[in-house]
């Protein structure tokens, strides 16, 4: 894994640096020890341990940060610049799009629509899925790992995520690497790797402590900066994956329930 400081790259709908984003065949892997994954990074806890995980793995990392206009992307944004100086990820791409805003749909980019009370138990499409998003993100990450001879895309989600949205699925990803072969040059491959989809967020907590994840340098809130609410589905979830493994969450909470009582 690099040691040398990131190069931080930001995009925007009408800016793209081209000197800092342009990649030639000399920056390209050139032997089989290399191994480079493009690692998308929202800023979270679940993300900020993948992170972790691929570069056990021994990956050399590639940043991909996205703010769409979310409600915290100013403090998303912080969190996953300070994960990459403190990996030393080797790139650290930033791309600005309000597309997704401008869709709308989703109390996330819509400040019409309210961020609602945690429910931990309910097995509805929560109000915070903004429609297809990850397909979005992953559609930037394999354009972003094949010009620049990654291998793989590195995904956070895992199994209470696709319970309630749908492009968390284990489905959704096997199909959207489907595409991506079908999609890239003959010579490429690049593999989607979710290597928690199929984990609770307690052990992805657990894993976390075990990798030594900052987690203090991660951001979950759906609602607010700082302090977290505490009350949101993010919160909630996250403050109980840290309860049931034994640890003080490290960040600020205005409310910090316990959420434990719920069944394993």
């Amino acid at each position: 894994m690099s040691e040398s400081t990131p190069t931080d790259t930001t995009t925007d709908n009408a800016r793209t640096d081209s000197t800092d984003a342009t990649t030639t065949t000399d920056d390209l892997p050139t032997d089989n020890t290399t191994k480079r994954a493009v690692v998308l990074v929202s800023g979270g806890m679940d993300s900020a341990t993948t992170a972790y995980q691929a570069a056990d793995r021994g990956y050399d990392l590639y940043f991909l940060h996205t703010s769409y206009g979310q409600r915290t992307e100013s403090k998303e944004y912080e969190c996953a610049r300070q994960l990459a100086e403190t990996l030393g990820a080797a790139d650290f791409l930033h791309i600005e799009t309000d597309h997704l805003q401008q869709v709308g749909g989703s109390a996330l980019t819509d400040d019409g629509i309210a961020v609602g009370e945690a429910d931990l138990d309910s097995e509805e499409i929560p109000d915070t899925y903004v429609p297809f998003r990850n397909a979005n993100l992953l559609s930037m990450a394999v354009s972003y790992a094949e010009a620049n001879g990654c291998e793989a895309v590195f995904v956070g989600a895992h199994s209470e995520d696709f319970a309630g949205y749908p492009d968390c699925r284990p489905e959704f990803f096997a199909a959207f690497e489907a595409m991506v072969d079908v999609g890239t040059k003959p010579e490429t491959a690049i593999a989607i790797e979710v290597p928690f989809v199929e984990n609770t967020k307690t052990e992805i907590a657990e894993r976390g402590v075990e990798l030594g994840v900052p987690f203090a340098q991660t951001w979950s809130c759906y609602r607010a900066d700082e302090p977290a609410c505490g009350t949101c589905d993010s919160c909630a979830f996250r403050l109980q994956a840290f309860q049931r493994v034994g640890v003080r969450d490290p960040i600020a909470y205005a409310d910090r329930p316990s959420y434990t009582t719920s069944p394993e």
